[in-house]
């Protein structure tokens, strides 16, 4: 039966956490009737023609699936869209295609090709939440969990822990286990900080802090100890990166002659003594060159490990460990 409307669905932008809501309703809707079989794939590693089997074959285990190919940025060749557009055009009913990306676009004939036969409201940007956004969204969190917290705390969560609403909820969710439930108590900015650094020994923010200085046996110790902790590389990967943005933005405050302006520096997310430190030790080490060599070096990574020769996956992130600190 040719695919419907809701079958096909293009995610774009950073904000993880809003992505994964839309996509935990299309589950739900589709768990009506039996629960779905997912199949995750990562565009520029598994080739296409690999995909398109499973969108067109039979399920044996359940009445529907979901398909998710990630990276789809990367889908270009003209082969590879008229192959998945035939595949979207036949696959069954019960079967959802759901396009990922990071980015804020793809190629534009792969998103005619697969929306062709859709909705355009199949398309969704989830951009990455503005400053004022981001505190009222942990405002809330915490409200609804019974606890009250004024800026400057919301200020310390956003400068340990990455800035989507998947990450903060999952971090935000550990940090409450260690807080004394009291709506009407104001927790502190330092109870924060304390909390959060005590859950988070090891973590990507702790690793870009060892990075910043160059200690390069401290940095192989944290990847060891994480990896070893059953952390992701890609998460460790994914926080790195976002650490390498911030110290962009902060090489150009620094380059404008703002680097001691505490209000543009808090208007990108550094306001801790001890965030500014890391980065201003970080800026003594990477130029806007080596920042940009740095993000494509963790993205050359991410793909790496998701290669066949991730079962090297501790040789891999040595090496990765090794060519940051040269890079500074």
């Amino acid at each position: 039966m040719p695919v419907s409307a809701k079958n096909v669905y293009i995610f774009l932008g950073p904000e993880l956490g809003k992505k994964q809501d839309v996509i935990d309703v299309i589950k739900e809707k589709l768990s009506k009737s039996s629960v779905p079989e997912e199949f995750n794939y990562y565009a520029g590693e598994t080739p296409v023609s690999e995909i398109s089997d499973t969108l067109l074959n039979i399920s044996l285990f359940s009445d529907s699936r979901i398909v998710y190919i990630k990276n789809a940025e990367l889908i270009k060749k003209k082969d590879e869209i008229e192959l998945l557009s035939s595949c979207v055009e036949n696959m069954e009913e019960k079967t959802v295609l759901i396009l990922l990306s990071d980015e804020l676009k793809i190629t534009a004939g792969l998103e005619d090709a697969v929306l062709k036969n859709s909705s355009k409201n199949n398309k969704q940007i989830f951009y990455e939440m503005f400053e004022k956004e981001k505190h009222e969204w942990l405002k809330q969190f915490f409200r609804r969990n019974g606890f009250n917290i004024d800026r400057d705390c919301a200020n310390t969560i956003l400068e340990l822990v990455e800035n989507n609403t998947d990450a903060l909820k999952r971090e935000c969710s550990k940090l409450m286990i260690f807080l004394q439930k009291d709506a009407n108590r104001e927790i502190t900015s330092e109870e924060i900080e304390k909390w959060l650094s005590h859950n988070r020994e090891e973590s990507a923010f702790v690793l870009f802090s060892r990075i910043a200085v160059g200690d390069l046996s401290k940095s192989l110790e944290s990847i060891s100890v994480m990896l070893a902790a059953k952390q992701s590389a890609q998460s460790i990967l994914a926080g790195l990166a976002w650490c390498f943005r911030k110290l962009y933005d902060y090489l150009t405050l620094l380059e404008e002659g703002n680097g001691n302006n505490s209000f543009e520096l808090k208007k990108i997310g550094l306001s801790s003594p001890k965030a500014k430190d890391d980065y201003a030790a970080a800026a003594n080490r990477y130029d806007f060159e080596s920042v940009e060599s740095c993000l494509a070096l963790t993205a050359e990574y991410d793909m790496l490990l998701r290669s066949p020769v991730a079962v090297m996956e501790n040789i891999l992130m040595d090496r990765y460990i090794l060519k940051i600190i040269k890079n500074g």
